[in-house]
């Protein structure tokens, strides 16, 4: 349980998360490979969703909304980056991590957009000049398993003061790996001590703050969480310099 001092992140200007948290979570993991007992995704499976999903293909340039790691580490360098809105949907740790940034020992979570509210983010415009090749990329990068725990959609955003569809990587709860709506304790708890070989829950938070913060994008959902992660951190280490871990 996160004490009740840790719960001031309303208060603060800047984040208590810092990178001399994020070093101290860090481990070097060997990936342990596909997860057994789960269907993988083959490059025949990637190619024939991709087709399906491009039959629904509105007309127009392609844009992808991004609401994590892929504005702060794109799969591909954009045509252009807008702020937008996704309209019906809103930020959730809610997928299971056994492996990139967590093991089977030590699960994480990892963060998607799930039904319900808004969500302010960034749309990546794909060039048209390589296209299909771009998607392949994106599809592989982000989904793994059958059924995706990352469900690309097309939805609706708002960009620059009008409504357009994009394609979002979105919670799927037909996925093994959808955990649902947790509580923000148990969901501080994974990040501040999974760690997969992309790396940790800690690492993901941090970054997606930061460059949320350079878009002009403030979220308390992750502000409240990045208040409860460093807390649990500093329990746990103790010798975090005072410079580092503000009061």
């Amino acid at each position: 349980m996160v004490s009740p001092q840790c719960n001031s992140a309303a208060m603060r200007s800047t984040m208590r998360l810092t990178s001399a948290h994020v070093r101290l979570v860090h481990r070097d993991v060997v990936d342990a490979g596909p997860i057994p007992g789960l269907a993988h995704f083959t490059d025949a499976d990637y190619e024939a969703h991709l087709a399906a999903f491009l039959a629904d293909r509105p007309d127009g340039p392609v844009g992808v909304f991004c609401y994590g790691s892929l504005i702060w580490k794109p799969a591909f360098p954009p045509a252009a980056v807008r702020r937008a809105t996704a309209l019906g949907w809103h930020r959730s740790f809610c997928l299971h991590a056994r492996r990139f940034r967590g093991t089977a020992e030590v699960p994480g979570l990892m963060m998607q957009i799930d039904r319900g509210g808004t969500c302010d983010g960034v749309v990546q415009v794909i060039d048209r000049v390589g296209e299909i090749d771009t998607l392949r990329t994106l599809w592989r990068r982000e989904m793994t398993v059958k059924p995706p725990g990352n469900y690309p959609r097309w939805i609706d955003i708002e960009a620059e003061g009008r409504n357009t569809p994009a394609i979002a990587f979105t919670a799927n709860p037909d996925s093994p790996n959808y955990a649902g709506d947790l509580d923000t304790d148990h969901i501080a708890e994974r990040l501040s001590e999974a760690c997969g070989h992309w790396g940790s829950g800690t690492e993901y938070l941090f970054e997606t703050i930061t460059a949320l913060e350079r878009e002009g994008i403030h979220d308390p959902y992750l502000w409240d969480l990045q208040e409860r992660v460093a807390c649990l951190i500093e329990a746990r280490f103790p010798g975090l310099a005072p410079a580092e871990s503000p009061p």
